[in-house]
């Protein structure tokens, strides 16, 4: 896929962020020297991370340099990285291992959290959020409009890049061996946002980018306006005009 896009990304800032606020409240290390963003985007995240351990080093990783440039002009003091998650390895003595909102792009990410929970140090803690939407009507017309002419051959493998995540249990599993202490928790947010055209723009940022980056203009056009239609169909306003997204989030807090 072409870069992510911070500005598009920072269009539902605090929506996106409140997550994360919710994981880092749930990881019991009181102090830490080293810590890593993983996935770290614009540095929203990240600034969480500073804020919570001052006195720590607090690094952000990423693969976009779109991203990572903002981040920089937002955190100048802190050490932000381009790299890949899946050949990333963290340095000695990270105490915490903080995702939000990446693995479910990363491929076979149970054996990458495996493998990053078993390099931290005893008491080390890896906290991982991950968007569970795949069945989520704004998820599934994505699928539905790609499926159809004209689109139907150039977005066939544009579903492909994201899975759907495995159940609480196959996490447990994998993870329980490795730590001392694990949680596994669902959180469904319920986004309230202006009508159905802040839902395709919250979508532009993430989990739509697959879908419109192959086609030309014109065709990218058309599929947004088919796209826009079926979520104005399906996400109907409340009593004050305004529309909730509706957005299952899965938590994971393993300390080693």
């Amino acid at each position: 896929m072409a870069d992510w896009n911070a500005q598009q990304y920072l269009k539902f800032e605090d929506e996106r962020t409140r997550p994360a606020r919710d994981l880092l409240e749930q990881i019991p290390l009181q102090d830490a020297r080293k810590v890593v963003d993983i996935g770290c985007g614009p540095g929203n995240s990240t600034e969480l991370l500073v804020q919570r351990w001052p006195q720590a080093s607090v690094t952000g990783v990423d693969t976009s340099a779109d991203m990572l440039r903002q981040a920089r002009e937002r955190l100048p003091r802190q050490t932000f990285i381009e790299a890949n998650i899946a050949h990333w390895a963290p340095p000695a003595g990270t105490d915490v291992l903080f995702a939000n909102a990446i693995f479910q792009w990363v491929p076979d990410h149970l054996k990458q959290l495996k493998r990053l929970l078993g390099s931290l140090p005893p008491g080390g803690a890896l906290a991982v959020q991950m968007p569970d939407n795949l069945e989520e009507p704004s998820h599934i017309l994505m699928r539905d409009v790609a499926h159809l002419e004209p689109w139907r051959k150039q977005l066939a493998k544009a579903a492909e890049l994201r899975d759907s995540l495995p159940k609480p249990g196959a996490y447990y599993d994998a993870l329980r061996p490795l730590c001392t202490r694990l949680e596994i928790w669902h959180t469904v947010y319920n986004h309230v946002l202006d009508g159905a055209p802040s839902i395709v723009e919250w979508v532009k940022g993430t989990g739509l980018r697959p879908f419109v980056e192959p086609l030309e203009p014109p065709e990218r056009k058309a599929y947004l306006a088919e796209y826009t239609a079926r979520i104005t169909a399906s996400y109907l306003p409340r009593a004050d005009g305004k529309v909730l997204l509706r957005f299952p989030r899965i938590f994971i807090v393993a300390v080693k």
